[in-house]
């Protein structure tokens, strides 16, 4: 049996027999330094509800085994709380994926949100149904579930993460009447709507090719062969460059690069010469204002 078929199994697996569970494994953290006066009680209910939501509801029709879930992490900064129960504040997200064979976690998503206002009293049920708006909370982490699932998805194979975009693009659609910022496209050009809009735009497309590229058959295949993952990575960047001369200042193109940046980096310091100015050249050109951190690797 050839390695290529020991290389795939655990994809096989894994696209297979997801049937009935839960994806996602999400730590939960509340930062309060910003705000004064308020129930710790609170606090750490609303913790428990978030958490609770995000882990232990099943978002797809797939089953992970412990092993092969979704690992993310989300810090919500609440800068004001009004009348006790409305909150005001960011999402700092950030989302890893395994890479094969190793212990080593690549990051795919490092972003904040800073429109984030909810109401939530204690006690209350955090109930979401789909292609309905309920209330923003649920909306808000919801959206953000489908959204990370489907670039995780992405990432094991070619647009396999459309479905979930189009589940958080619902979501975006059914709150368009909320009085809450993030979710109509006039608002700004990085809020919830590009972020999905971006993702399944076809004009767009090469940019999930990066991600399947640069992951599945880049990181993927380094613990086989180091030299053939880089030049595969290597290869994965004209996607953003396409990408970039579409449309340079799209927001679903400058979360990927900000999640990939020092990654990239660290797996070219050690590259050939060669490899090292091709990266520099492409990146520089997607990356301009961070042009110094790729040349770093000449050093």
């Amino acid at each position: 049996m050839n390695k290529l078929f020991f290389f795939l199994l655990p994809l096989f697996f894994l696209l297979i027999s997801r049937t009935n569970g839960q994806e996602l494994n999400c730590n939960v953290e509340i930062n309060t330094q910003q705000i004064q006066g308020f129930d710790q009680q609170v606090i750490r209910e609303l913790k428990t509800a978030i958490t609770g939501f995000l882990n232990n509801r099943k978002w797809t029709n797939y089953k992970f085994k412990q092993e092969e879930k979704i690992n993310c992490t989300l810090l919500f900064t609440i800068s004001k709380l009004s009348s006790s129960d409305y909150f005001t504040g960011n999402f700092h997200w950030v989302l890893e994926r395994p890479v094969f064979q190793s212990s080593y976690r690549t990051p795919l998503l490092n972003m904040v949100d800073k429109s984030i206002q909810f109401k939530y009293n204690p006690g209350q049920r955090l109930d979401f149904v789909s292609n309905t708006f309920t209330n923003n909370l649920t909306s808000l982490l919801a959206f953000y579930a489908y959204m990370m699932i489907g670039m995780d998805f992405d990432s094991f194979a070619r647009n396999g993460g459309t479905s979930f975009y189009q589940q958080a693009m619902n979501i975006v659609q059914s709150a368009q009447n909320s009085p809450e910022p993030g979710w109509k496209a006039f608002e700004s050009q990085k809020n919830r709507y590009h972020f999905a809009e971006g993702l399944l735009n076809k004009a767009y497309e090469p940019l999930r090719m990066f991600l399947y590229r640069y992951d599945r058959l880049g990181l993927d295949k380094m613990y086989e062969n180091t030299n053939d993952g880089r030049k595969e990575i290597l290869s994965s960047l004209p996607y953003l460059l396409q990408v970039y001369n579409k449309r340079p200042g799209l927001y679903d193109l400058q979360l990927i690069i900000e999640a990939k940046r020092n990654e990239i980096i660290q797996i070219f310091s050690q590259a050939p010469i060669n490899e090292k100015n091709q990266m520099i050249r492409i990146m520089s050109a997607v990356d301009p204002a961070n042009s110094e951190k790729y040349k770093s690797v000449l050093k």
